[in-house]
């Protein structure tokens, strides 16, 4: 029973290997130059800031709500839970919250106009390099 199991899994490996194979062509592999790879790199890192804003709201919220936790837990027993606990987790999940408009603000104010002054791929395309 095992050795009809491990033959259907090597069959459909080889099956999976060879549908990839035949769905990737080589179309693509003559484009593999500096500016493609620029654009590529421009095109995922776009997403990257609102990954960020996400992440930060999502874990801002979950310490402040551990904070508060620790507060309500100092209230009940101060002996055994600091004040300070609480404290840090409240200003660690403030800070977390205010980041991403904090970075929205920083650049806005520093892209004036919405002209952009970063690398892009037409200004990474065409490289030189000056030998002495």
């Amino acid at each position: 029973m095992f050795n009809k199991t491990k033959t259907s899994y090597y069959k459909l490996g080889a099956a999976m290997t060879m549908g990839l194979m035949a769905t990737s062509g080589t179309a693509n592999a003559a484009a593999n130059n500096f500016s493609s790879i620029a654009g590529n790199i421009n095109t995922s890192m776009s997403a990257l800031p609102g990954l960020i804003t996400a992440v930060a709201y999502l874990f801002g919220v979950l310490l402040c709500v551990l904070g508060i936790m620790k507060i309500k837990d100092h209230v009940e027993n101060p002996t055994q839970t600091p004040l300070k606990e609480g404290c840090i987790r409240l200003i660690a999940g403030g800070a977390l919250f205010a980041l991403p408009i904090m970075t929205e603000a920083m650049l806005e104010s520093l892209d004036v106009g919405n002209v952009s002054t970063g690398a892009t791929t037409s200004t990474l395309s065409s490289v030189t390099f000056v030998t002495s």
